[in-house]
């Protein structure tokens, strides 16, 4: 039987008291990041454990942070989250942390979890996401001083900290690439209104077709709630226009899935009719006919350093402002974003959608 070393083993190794390897594995800010990373990648080689109870023992520390699930609608949002919950577990693990996943039904659940985790002492630090524009959790958490990071930005974020991705960049590279494409008539389908991630993409939606000059159509800015149903309602809505769309940005790769189900159910091919661009990256797109394009999201890294991040703020040491981290998402080109297929029948034809002189 293999026997798994001993920190003593690992600072003998490195010449290191016992003392600073504990610290380098355990991140302190007295330590320089070159030794912390020299430990770190000994540790891994020699397949070094941590000796889990007795460091909580002696620290008085959960090292335990906790996800709070947002709740879902269907099995693909529940991907995305495995997918960023898988990122957190192994930079947590990596560190000796427990993840444990909080679901509560509503808000009201959600409070009374964080009042119960402020009194117990069970969790050092909470993980939330879908924020919300103006999101009261942000000073809920603030008040009870439980640390936490939000997947997500919101408008009331300026002390906290957060990772998310750049969804109006994203939304004004996919509208962009439409319009490069040959497509005119470009809609969005976006999310719920409360979700601060949903203006984001509508307003690059918005400022990227203000941008190309080109005109649309009120009814162009449809909402669906996040699920295959509300995306092909929403699809089945801008299909009834008098000059439907030729190309629609998608707030995420659920809704454009439910939104190729309405193309199909009116005779119509995603992709060849009308192009279809989602929003995450989501592995279940490539198995679709045709395949889904998206604008895709790097969601276990993300995970990674909300992680990462929370256990640098739960230890102490710098401002909480100071973990900020902005991401970009990537096309990737499948099979749903194609020139506009050009027949007589089409919006470009149609003096209800022109491009502005």
């Amino acid at each position: 039987m293999q026997t798994i070393p001993k920190l003593k083993l690992l600072a003998e190794r490195l010449d290191l008291s016992e003392s600073t390897v504990s610290r380098a594995l355990n991140n302190y800010s007295d330590i320089a990041e070159q030794t912390k990373e020299l430990v770190r990648n000994l540790a891994d080689e020699m397949g070094y454990q941590p000796n889990i109870h007795a460091r909580r023992l002696a620290s008085g520390k959960a090292d335990t942070v906790a996800f709070v699930m947002p709740p879902l609608n269907d099995q693909l949002n529940n991907s995305f989250f495995s997918e960023l919950m898988t990122g957190m577990a192994l930079a947590l693990d990596k560190r000796g942390w427990d993840l444990q996943i909080l679901a509560p039904n509503n808000a009201a659940e959600q409070s009374k979890f964080f009042k119960r985790i402020s009194r117990s002492g069970n969790i050092s630090g909470l993980v939330i996401s879908r924020t919300l524009i103006q999101d009261p959790r942000f000073e809920i958490l603030k008040k009870l001083e439980i640390p936490f990071i939000s997947f997500g930005r919101s408008e009331n974020i300026e002390e906290s900290a957060w990772v998310d991705v750049d969804n109006k960049k994203a939304f004004i590279e996919m509208t962009e690439h439409l319009f490069n494409l040959g497509h005119r008539a470009i809609a969005s389908i976006g999310g719920p209104p409360i979700y601060n991630f949903t203006k984001q993409r509508a307003e690059g939606w918005s400022q990227a077709m203000a941008a190309l000059d080109v005109s649309v159509p009120q009814q162009y800015q449809e909402t669906s709630e996040l699920s295959f149903e509300g995306g092909k309602a929403a699809m089945k809505r801008l299909l009834s226009l008098g000059a439907p769309p030729t190309a629609v940005c998608c707030v995420s790769d659920v809704v454009a899935i439910g939104a190729m189900q309405a193309l199909r159910e009116n005779g119509l091919q995603p992709g060849s009719d009308v192009s279809l661009i989602g929003y995450d990256g989501l592995n279940i797109g490539d198995w679709l006919e045709p395949p889904l394009s998206t604008m895709r999201q790097p969601i276990e890294e993300a995970g990674r350093q909300l992680s990462e991040m929370l256990i640098n703020i739960i230890e102490g040491g710098q401002k909480t402002s100071a973990f900020q981290k902005l991401f970009r998402a990537t096309l990737v080109r499948r099979g749903t974003d194609n020139p506009p297929n050009l027949d007589g029948s089409h919006p470009e034809n149609s003096s209800q959608l022109k491009t502005k002189n």
